[in-house]
């Protein structure tokens, strides 16, 4: 069996940062473009036009979208069958130094620093960064790498909502966060919006950043009351007023994803999540003979990683 070397894992996850900050993906781009037809507001489809143009510079221009390039990070889904030259150790260290590497040479705004004194060592990583998740594929022996660059302060919000507050908990929550998101400038409309329910409360947290990130713009959930419940929700997000950067309009909310979690039986932890308009995500797939396959779609969600059938049921 073919073994996957770590110098072309460190290579392709270089090549998937420099196409995560430049290149935004098709899937968002032609919300972003559709927004623009149908918004009625002068200043807010001005905003949008203004978007689509900064995202043709950047490719033109090969440079970052956006000055701010967030906290670069890793989604990682190994195949069962695959083999990793010198295991999972070298595939994180290879992973750290592609990203110490882009920073520089892309470049990358070196976000990271220590929390209490500050340091930076200008390369965006350090102690617990850049993130690495990790998920596992039956049948197969590949590797996909995802890089998500994704702001660090702010476009997040929770609350332990409880079995009572049902459907209209969730709205009234997600109004909420959406309402204060644009009001303070907390996040750069128009968004992604994933939304976590259930789960214990990290766990919570992890699937509405998962919902945000890893889903492309039109995907819907595989259950059907899911997936009703999501276009919902996104009609909701885009009648409150608002439209791009906060103006007055109705393109706020590009598309909004759902994930959910078993939880416990007292409570329902709701979690809401932007992936803001420099959405930046980019995958490769690295085969067992060393190929590369580059995309947009993290096709991060599968049936076995969302684990839909109850195997033990009684």
């Amino acid at each position: 069996m073919s073994m996957i070397q770590t110098a072309d894992i460190e290579n392709a996850a270089y090549n998937i940062m420099s196409r995560a900050a430049i290149d935004i993906p098709e899937d968002y781009r032609n919300s972003i473009s559709a927004m623009a037809d149908r918004e009625k507001n002068p200043l807010s489809c001005f905003v949008l036009q203004t978007m689509i143009d900064n995202y043709a510079a950047a490719s033109t221009d090969r440079r970052p979208m956006c000055a701010d390039t967030g906290l670069p990070r890793y989604f990682v889904k190994v195949g069962n069958e695959a083999r990793i030259e010198g295991g999972f150790i070298a595939l994180e260290r290879a992973l750290r130094s592609a990203t110490a590497r882009a920073t520089h040479d892309i470049p990358l705004r070196p976000n990271r620093v220590h929390p209490l004194w500050r340091t930076d060592l200008n390369n965006n990583v350090g102690i617990n960064a850049p993130e690495i998740d990790w998920s596992f594929e039956p049948d197969a022996d590949w590797i996909d790498i995802t890089t998500v660059h994704k702001g660090g302060l702010f476009g997040s919000d929770y609350r332990m909502l409880f079995p009572g507050d049902g459907i209209d908990g969730i709205k009234r929550f997600l109004l909420d966060v959406l309402i204060a998101f644009g009001k303070r400038g907390l996040a750069c409309q128009p968004a992604i919006v994933g939304v976590g329910l259930g789960g214990s409360k990290d766990t919570c947290m992890v699937l509405g950043k998962q919902a945000a990130c890893l889903r492309v713009v039109g995907d819907r959930h595989p259950d059907p009351k899911i997936a009703e419940l999501e276009l919902e929700l996104k009609e909701l997000g885009n009648s409150i007023g608002m439209g791009p950067m906060g103006f007055v309009g109705s393109s706020m909310v590009a598309d909004l994803h759902i994930e959910v979690g078993f939880t416990h039986t007292g409570g329902m932890p709701m979690s809401v999540h932007t992936f803001c308009l420099a959405s930046r995500r980019a995958t490769v797939r690295i085969q067992a003979d060393g190929a590369e396959e580059y995309r947009t779609d993290p096709k991060w969600f599968t049936g076995y990683s969302r684990r839909e059938t109850i195997e033990w049921s009684r």
